[in-house]
This record gives structure tokens, sequence and C-alpha cells, in this order.
């Protein structure tokens, strides 16, 4: 196996793509507080350059037959943003956006080899593993590197805290309060520069373990297992300690859950947040019951003409309940597109594969109950989308299948190679 994969040649456009999916903002806020400021449009065309070479990746290698349910997504979400644009008058695109960027990774995870997709996610995490260690250890030396209050200032309009005067981002200075291992006075951010991405890239790192770990070396598993520890007792996440957990029990469990589960997981949580909220239908503190009681309530709050994408103006109001982020700005069946891909498309014949596809619904679903864009954001759904294109062609019996087109892609055949 070790030698198979020394002789297979490292894909640098997939591993740069994927690099700097996750790595982007870091060196943005480098440039910004070292170097010259930057602006909102600089890291808008930064992730645009990043799709563009994806996509122009893909358009060389083709599309093929292999790669029309993720293409049929992408197709529908284009015709349900446009008719919510044109519904409402008004420019939105970060549904299509999400969908972009789910559609880009998970087509060039078919083609990705094994040890360019072991490298992606080894520079990422280890590039995560060294920041945050210098981050706990001395956070002046991490804010004069990147100084992520006056990046995202500059690049989101989010004023710093006038509280404090750390220099870091004003989500990731917390409140007292908060569930806290108290290791350090503040949420780790890491690269990511704000606490959400940081906690999400955690259950990212998770579920590769989990789909992943008997692929990899000890070595590469002792990294993985320091990085989600590391995170776990400074960023101060409920929801991926709890995540972890649970994979941690699932590694066993998971191989021996039908594959139906993926598509039940979502309403079964949705019915479980359901259940939290009529004990406490008040609760709106910032913790777990609180974001789901919130979320609950947002649903209630719902009519048909939401439903149906015709209030898009109240789509950006909720950036902590998932499921009516993607109802507002893309319309039911936006959301139950999404429900549909993350259920069924992920391959489950293979004790890896089903790890993941579970782990992967886990992950998704339960996210979208207590927060919407950190899922969708390339600095981590790139890696995951990424695994689940490479695992569901590349282990089982889809291994070695390789597609084949003649006429520019319009006619497909497949190919077995033994």
């Amino acid at each position: 196996m070790g030698k198979s994969l020394e002789r297979e040649p490292i894909d640098y456009g997939i591993l740069a793509v994927s690099v700097l999916g996750v790595t982007y903002n870091a060196i943005l806020a480098f440039i910004n507080h070292n170097i010259m400021p930057m602006t909102p449009g600089v890291v808008v065309l930064s992730e645009i350059l990043i799709l563009a070479f994806s996509f122009a990746f893909i358009l060389r290698k083709g599309i093929f037959e292999a790669d029309l349910v993720p293409l049929g997504y992408l197709v529908l979400t284009i015709v349900l943003t446009v008719y919510v644009m044109v519904i409402n008058k008004a420019g939105y695109i970060d549904h299509l956006r999400n969908v972009l960027i789910i559609f880009a990774f998970v087509v060039m995870g078919r083609w990705v080899n094994e040890r360019t997709l072991k490298l992606a996610f080894k520079i990422c995490c280890l590039s995560v593993l060294l920041v945050l260690i210098c981050e706990i250890l001395s956070t002046p030396a991490y804010v004069a590197l990147f100084h992520p209050a006056d990046y995202f200032q500059n690049t989101r309009g989010v004023p710093p805290a006038t509280y404090s005067d750390s220099g870091l981002f004003r989500g990731a200075l917390g409140f007292e309060g908060r569930f806290s291992f108290g290791l350090i006075d503040h949420r780790s951010s890491s690269i990511f520069l704000e606490q959400v991405s940081l906690a999400n890239f955690c259950g990212v790192i998770v579920i590769y373990l989990v789909s992943f770990a008997n692929r990899l070396s000890l070595f590469d598993r002792l990294i993985f297992a320091s990085t989600i520890f590391l995170i776990l007792i400074t960023n101060d996440t409920r929801t991926m300690l709890i995540f972890t957990v649970v994979s941690a029990v699932g590694y066993v469990v998971y191989p021996w859950i039908p594959k139906i589960c993926d598509f039940l997981m979502m309403p079964m949580i949705v019915v479980v947040g359901f259940a939290i909220h009529s004990f406490k239908p008040d609760a709106h503190e910032d913790d777990f019951v609180g974001r789901i009681s919130g979320t609950v309530r947002n649903i209630l709050d719902m009519d048909l003409a939401a439903t149906l994408g015709l209030e898009l103006d109240k789509a950006t109001t909720f950036v902590d309940s998932g499921y009516v982020y993607i109802t507002y700005g893309a319309t039911i069946f936006g959301l139950i597109l999404f429900w549909l891909f993350v259920s069924f498309y992920p391959a489950g014949r293979t004790p890896n594969q089903k790890r993941l596809c579970h782990a992967l619904s886990l992950f998704m679903f339960l996210n979208l109950m207590i927060g919407s864009t950190a899922i969708f954001s390339m600095k981590t759904a790139g890696l995951v989308w990424l695994l689940v294109g490479f695992l569901k062609f590349n282990e089982g019996s889809t291994a070695g299948i390789r597609v084949s087109a003649t006429q520019a892609g319009r006619t497909f055949s497949r190919s077995v190679v033994s």
C-alpha cells in the first residue's frame, strides 16, 4: 500500500485549491496587517479565483456520467436562485455559492488520488495546529501575525470590540458564563481568525479520522487526533465536543447502521429540537439549548410566503438558524435538495463509506440547528466534500472504475480497470 501510494503523482492543482481554500483568509490577514490594507472585494475575488480554477480543472477533465447527480443539484439550485431573485427583484447568490463549492470539490474528489488527498488534509491540519499552538502560547505573537480585529473590520465591516484592545476578533473573546475549559482567555481561532470556522474544522477532521483512520499511518493519526483535542479544549465548542464523542462511538457502530438513517437524520434532529424547545420555549441564551430553541421559534414563525422564497430580505438575519437560513434564501425546495444530496449522494457500501455518510449527515444536520453559514464555508466545506467524492469512487465496488467519454463528453461509457 505504502509503496503504491509513493508512486502516485501528486496533483498540485487539486492540492493548491484544497489548501488555499482553508488558508486564504490567514494569508490575506497577514498581508492586511503587515503589508497593505485589504478590502471586501479582495476576499470575494480570492474565493472566486479558487472556484474558477476548480471549474477550469473540471472542464478540462470533462463532465461524465458519474458527475450528473452533483451537476443536477447545481442546475436545480441555479433555477431556484434565478426564481428567488426575480420574484424578489433583488440579487442574492449566497446559497448558489454554497452549492458551487459543494459541486466543485465533490467532483474534484472523484479525480483526486489518495496521496494528494492525504497530503491536502495533512498540510491543512499542520497549518492549523502550528498556528493554534502559537495562539495558545503567545496571543500577542499571534495577533502580531494576523491582527484578526483589523482584518474583519477592513474586509467584513465588523468593528473591534470596545471592551478589549487585544486585537482578536470580537466573536472569539467569548463572554462570562460561556462553556469553557479555561485554558486560554478567549476562544481559539488559529488560521481561521474566528472561532466558528475552527470549531467546524475540528468536525471535518473528526469525519476524516472516522472514515479514513485505517488508511492512515499511526503518526498521521496522532497529528489529527492531537489537533482535535487541542481545538476542543481551547475553542469552547459544545457542538463539536458532542459530535466528537458520538463519532468515537460511531467508528464502531456506524458500519452496522443502514444508510436510510442518513435520510431520517434531519427529521429526527428537528423533532428532538422541537422536544427541547417544548421544555424551554423562552430560552434565548447563547448556549446549546438556547440556539436550538431559537431555531425552532424561527421555524414556527415562517409562513407560506417565507417557504416559497418571497421574503428574501430576511434570509441574512438567521445566521444561527440554518434550516431557516436556507429556506428563506433558496425556498423549501432548496432545503429539500440539500437534505437529499447529503443523505443519498455519499456512497454507503463499505465500512469506511458508511462511517463517512453517517458522520457527514450528523455533522451537517446538527449544525443547521445551531448555525448556518459555517458548514458551507470553503474553509471547511471544501475538504469534506473532496473526501466524499474520493471515497465514493475510490473504495469498494466502485474502486477502479474510470469513466471515459467520447465526442467531448457527450457520449458516456464505463470501463472497469482490473
